[in-house]
């Protein structure tokens, strides 16, 4: 439903963005892993400090399919809605759009009326997502100035290519693939832009067969996992350049632009080096200034495998003796000065200043569960904790960042063989650096697994903005 003014949740710049007022609700994508009754859902956290219910889960709304393996998701509109390109304004942060990338079917929540109970409006059932978009397996959801995008694993058959298909933000019917001139891209796992730019990256991780069962050992010591990023021209929808980071680089999973639309760099997480277990943060940017058009890529962060007991090991890792960090997920805060890092192997939470994109300093570490280490949490320090902090969302002040601890669940049962009990965590971050657990914010789920958490109002991996500040 159009509106007569502008959403008040959109904002034109990312620093405007930043003067937002705090969320009151956390959204959660919960999963649930085998037959325990159990449905999949979305969760709703109450994160108002000042109320009586913070720090719990208020409300539930479960889907009628179990067999989602619910992911990444989205919300209908955001500020990409104010872009000189395709302008609308009266555009509404209305609908949550949550796809499974287990049954590529796609749901579609109403969190207007009550956003406390957010209610089912439609359901778009797998044969008609794969029928009209030729893709199986969506993933990731951006709202864009002209509508909604997705990106998806694979074809129909579970093989290749992956790509990225469009839905109209008002009425949620699929448009069809977006790709005009795929070029080598095959593979497919998470996607954003440049939109002052006219620009797309896309990353890749492995088809739905190379990654439904969990991480294959042979296609792993192969390096037949995703090990590029792809750039496109995001208005003539063709591919332009392919950034091969190499193929003992594993995985190369979430992508991060710098919110300030006059930025042309962004930052993508690699899970694994076959090398050395090691995983790694790489910078896109613009070579020589983009005096010739063209992008690179370079590695500017490193974190390395730390020494473990083979028995402490899960079976895939006890020939290495070492437990591998497993960066799962990253975040960058609207000023684009501060990196999230989640290492979901070591159970390490790392924050960076990359003030200076080229040379990131390490700020801050918590450590929560890890294969071995198996942190506690401060409000239940005798409870050892399993899973580590996965993904993770921040605040659009930048002040709070939350986390829960489930992958995707074949990787949960191969990393924690022991199984994986979902909790979710909160942050404090310091304007200056730094950060602290809030030892009053634990959620623990019973018998479902939290994955990605959006804010009410916008978050910092929501929205894309076109307008700077005046420097």
């Amino acid at each position: 439903m159009p509106l007569m003014r502008p959403d008040p949740t959109f904002y034109p710049s990312p620093a405007m963005a930043m003067q937002a007022p705090p969320e009151r609700l956390a959204y959660v994508a919960l999963l649930n892993v085998g037959k325990n009754g159990k449905r999949d859902a979305l969760g709703v956290i109450d994160v108002e400090p000042r109320s009586s219910e913070y720090g719990r889960l208020i409300a539930q709304v479960d889907f009628p399919n179990n067999d989602n393996e619910l992911h990444h998701f989205g919300w209908n509109a955001c500020s990409a809605c104010l872009c000189p390109q395709a302008p609308h304004p009266h555009m509404e942060r209305r609908y949550l759009i949550v796809p499974g990338i287990g049954s590529s079917r796609v749901h579609i929540l109403d969190t207007k009326v009550n956003p406390k109970q957010p209610k089912i409006v439609k359901v778009i059932e797998p044969e008609e997502f794969i029928k009209k978009t030729g893709y199986s397996a969506p993933h990731t959801i951006h709202c864009g100035p002209d509508g909604v995008y997705g990106s998806a694993l694979g074809s129909p058959s579970g093989d290749g290519p992956g790509g990225i298909f469009l839905m109209d933000s008002n009425t949620f019917e699929l448009k069809g693939q977006w790709e005009q001139e795929r070029g080598p891209q095959q593979l497919a796992y998470d996607f954003w832009w440049h939109l002052g730019h006219d620009t797309m990256v896309t990353s890749e991780w492995g088809t739905p067969n190379m990654v439904k069962d969990g991480v294959n050992p042979e296609l792993l010591l192969a390096g037949r996992y995703g090990h590029k990023l792809h750039i496109w021209d995001l208005d003539k929808r063709r591919h332009l350049q392919e950034l091969d980071l190499g193929a003992e680089q594993q995985m190369v999973l979430e992508l991060r632009p710098a919110h300030d639309p006059k930025k042309t760099y962004g930052f993508a997480s690699v899970v694994l080096s076959l090398k050395d277990l090691s995983s790694s943060i790489w910078m896109w940017y613009r070579e020589n200034g983009g005096k010739n058009g063209k992008w690179a890529v370079r590695k500017v962060i490193d974190i390395p495998a730390e020494p473990a007991d083979p028995e402490q090991l899960p079976p895939l890792l006890q020939g290495f003796k070492a437990v591998a960090p497993l960066v799962t997920d990253i975040n960058l805060s609207l000023d684009d000065r501060w990196l999230y890092v989640s290492c979901w192997g070591t159970g390490e939470f790392i924050q960076y200043d990359v003030s200076d994109p080229v040379n990131p300093k390490k700020t801050g570490s918590v450590h929560l569960g890890g294969i071995v280490r198996r942190a506690a949490h401060p409000k239940n320090p005798k409870q050892p904790l399993n899973g580590g902090p996965q993904m993770v969302e921040l605040s659009r002040d930048g002040k709070r960042v939350y986390f829960t601890n489930s992958l995707y669940s074949p990787w949960d049962e191969q990393f924690y063989p022991d199984g994986v009990k979902s909790w979710m965590v909160k942050m404090d971050a310091d304007p200056k650096g730094g950060m602290k657990l809030d030892e009053t914010f634990f959620v623990e789920f019973d018998g479902v697994r939290a994955h990605q958490v959006r804010l009410e109002g916008g978050d910092a991996s929501s929205d894309s903005y076109c307008y700077s500040e005046a420097q």
